[in-house]
């Protein structure tokens, strides 16, 4: 858990750039890639990770304009990526600057439980986690191959001569 903003920090940059590289590599046919026939598509959820980011946040009480539009998904998959870029790197500002160190062990409601903010902060990161690992998959089945987020893709370990990449 985060005893420091600093620690968030540097957890969220690096976060945020493996989310950036999967969002760098969607191109805008694959934007409509869907889950199931009636389910959402890889640029809704692209652009829910986006847009999400400052309505999670606004909801504990730190201020952030939120995205305008946030229900209309781009057909541009580079504006969604530069979106991204910019409401991320503005997330790290806000958090640095509104709250402190102690600010981390203070308990808000939170979807029902008590949690601190530093649970809370832990909560964004693995929303946008879970949606990353639904855009990698719907990348696939979108002829995509997907960045390395935690290691590298199927494609790359046969590049470094492994034979039965680990699943």
């Amino acid at each position: 858990m985060y005893r420091s903003i600093s620690d968030f920090i540097k957890e969220w940059e690096r976060e945020a750039i493996l989310t950036q590289n999967v969002l760098d590599s969607l191109t805008d046919d694959s934007l409509k890639q869907q889950v199931y026939a009636e389910g959402r598509t890889l640029g809704r959820i692209a652009w829910h990770v986006t847009t999400n980011i400052p309505d999670y946040l606004a909801h504990f009480g730190l201020k952030m304009d939120k995205k305008k539009d946030g229900e209309s998904v781009p057909a541009s998959a580079e504006e969604i990526a530069a979106a991204f870029k910019n409401i991320s790197s503005e997330a790290a500002q806000v958090i640095e600057k509104q709250w402190t160190d102690s600010s981390l062990e203070q308990m808000q409601t939170a979807f029902g439980r008590q949690e601190t903010n530093a649970q809370i902060l832990m909560g964004l990161i693995k929303h946008i986690v879970h949606h990353r690992g639904q855009m990698t998959i719907l990348m696939r089945q979108a002829g995509i191959k997907p960045p390395g987020v935690y290691g590298p893709p199927k494609e790359d370990w046969i590049h470094l001569g492994v034979k039965n990449p680990p699943l």
